[in-house]
């Protein structure tokens, strides 16, 4: 007769029992692990919507700062470049319903043959500039709409302004204001000034 193999030696203590149970705790931990993961994700995105909330309320707080700093000199700076506004308008609104043309102008400076709309930001950037471009474009369409005669120049302020917009700026008709110590300076398109 062949001899026969022995069974290797298990462990008596333990059962099926046994390894069923660790197999029940490590699923419970890991779904524990998943419901604290999925909470910790909420709670950061939370954080993040309320941060970001906050600086957007300060970079808009600091917007109108920069608005009302700029905003009382505009006349004075226009009229010493021969531009004889008589009237400054803060948050001008636009809003003509039935030919659905809609926009808001941070200063809005006129007299009776030419108006003014200056864009104010903190950060200049190109995309701004573009953005009062098509604001210009729809003051002549609400303005011809109305029987409005006088054309319409544009400007763009910011505290920082890098020379690539600055002269982006510049080159598409726009005066520019920009800082210079405690006041401002007002500088004229290269070429000349775009009417619209």
């Amino acid at each position: 007769m062949g001899k026969t193999k022995a069974l290797p030696d298990y462990p008596r203590g333990l059962t099926f029992e046994h390894v069923w149970a660790a197999l029940m705790e490590t699923r419970k931990l890991q779904e524990d692990n998943a419901l604290a993961q999925r909470e910790t994700d909420r709670l950061l995105k939370e954080t993040i919507k309320e941060n970001n909330k906050r600086f957007g309320d300060i970079d808009n707080r600091f917007g109108e700062v920069v608005e009302y700093m700029i905003s009382p000199g505009l006349l004075d700076k226009f009229n010493n470049i021969g531009l004889d506004f008589q009237t400054a308008s803060t948050n001008f609104k636009v809003r003509d319903h039935k030919n659905k043309i809609y926009f808001e102008i941070d200063v809005f400076l006129q007299n009776g043959d030419v108006a003014m709309l200056v864009e104010i930001k903190t950060n200049l950037s190109i995309s701004y500039i573009n953005e009062h471009i098509n604001r210009l474009e729809k003051m002549r369409a609400f303005a011809d709409l109305h029987g409005d005669k006088r054309y319409f120049l544009g400007a763009v302020a910011g505290v920082v302004i890098s020379s690539e917009v600055k002269q982006y700026a510049l080159d598409n008709g726009l005066y520019l204001i920009e800082p210079s110590g405690e006041t401002f300076n007002l500088i004229t398109p290269n070429n000349k000034p775009k009417k619209w």
